[in-house]
């Protein structure tokens, strides 16, 4: 191999149920390597079915790493995964020269390639005012404060997970700048080279696999998961599409047809975020969904033989 001297962190992208796992495993087994997982969804051992992770057989094909590796009653941010991802990675790079990483968190993504970016501290009131504020009002409220304030995060962040939409606001209140106007002005030396392959597809061919997933998964029992973790509904880490809206129907706020048409549909919302997002950057290069894995390994034996 011509690459000995350098090592490759493969980063596979694109919108849910597009086919990541399936094409990070074949790319996996061709250059003889581990994969880490991106999907801050996927981190937790409680969430299985919910957050579609790979199967036994595929986690038996190849070894992964970050897969329900912890627990929902832990707190864990894009920062610890930051820090605990670049030490997996350097341990990795040790026994293989390519490396691959896939999932759909685009911020847990730039965390690993880019480094996260630097806040300025704010006043801790700003934050208790705002929970008590989501909580007295509903997310409606604020979600429409960050529209009105910071419209780029709005387009960019999942605006029903409270945590991540707290904490954008605090920033934007704290500093009275936009959320968005610290992003990207540091970036990390790392010891890898990127290279970026995005997954895509026409959108209806992409909301027709998200249905097909919300069903399979009702099939496979999310329900039975979802009661299991009813109980703890209020932790963040279950503040997530594909429970969220079955605690409604737990809650006898709507009935469990509509709760699985809500699953669908915010699915769907979050599949067009993450095109959002990951469409931004340039130095991705995307593939269609039925493109022969060898076009892609073409491309990237490619940058690696130069």
């Amino acid at each position: 191999m011509l690459y000995m001297n350098q090592n490759y962190l493969i980063s596979i992208v694109g919108a849910t149920a597009i086919g990541k796992t399936a094409l990070s495993i074949a790319l996996a087994k061709h250059y003889k390597t581990e994969i880490i997982s991106s999907d801050s969804r996927q981190f937790y051992k409680e969430m299985q079915i919910g957050t579609a992770v790979p199967s036994e057989k595929e986690l038996n094909e190849v070894k992964h790493h970050f897969i329900q590796d912890r627990s929902i009653f832990e707190d864990y941010n894009v920062g610890d995964y930051e820090r605990d991802a670049i030490d997996k990675l350097n341990d990795l790079f040790k026994h293989h020269n390519v490396v691959i990483m896939v999932g759909g968190s685009g911020l847990y993504v730039n965390a690993v390639m880019d480094g996260l970016d630097d806040f300025p501290e704010v006043d801790p009131d700003i934050r208790t005012n705002l929970k008590k504020e989501l909580d007295e009002k509903g997310i409606e409220v604020l979600q429409k404060r960050l529209q009105e304030l910071d419209p780029i995060t709005f387009q960019k962040i999942d605006i029903d997970n409270k945590q991540r939409l707290i904490r954008a606001l605090e920033i934007c209140l704290g500093t009275k700048k936009a959320y968005s106007s610290f992003l990207n002005f540091k970036k990390n030396k790392r010891n890898f080279i990127p290279i970026k392959i995005g997954i895509s597809a026409e959108r209806e061919v992409i909301y027709n696999r998200i249905n097909q997933r919300v069903d399979l998964m009702m099939q496979n029992g999310l329900l039975n998961e979802a009661k299991t973790l009813f109980p703890n509904k209020d932790l963040n880490a279950l503040q997530t599409v594909g429970y969220k809206e079955l605690f409604k129907y737990m809650d006898s706020e709507w009935d469990l047809e509509f709760a699985i048409s809500e699953i669908k549909k915010n699915t769907r919302r979050f599949a067009k975020r993450q095109g959002t997002w990951f469409r931004k950057d340039q130095e991705i290069k995307w593939f269609d969904y039925q493109d022969p894995i060898k076009d892609t390994i073409h491309y990237i034996n490619k940058i690696i033989e130069e």
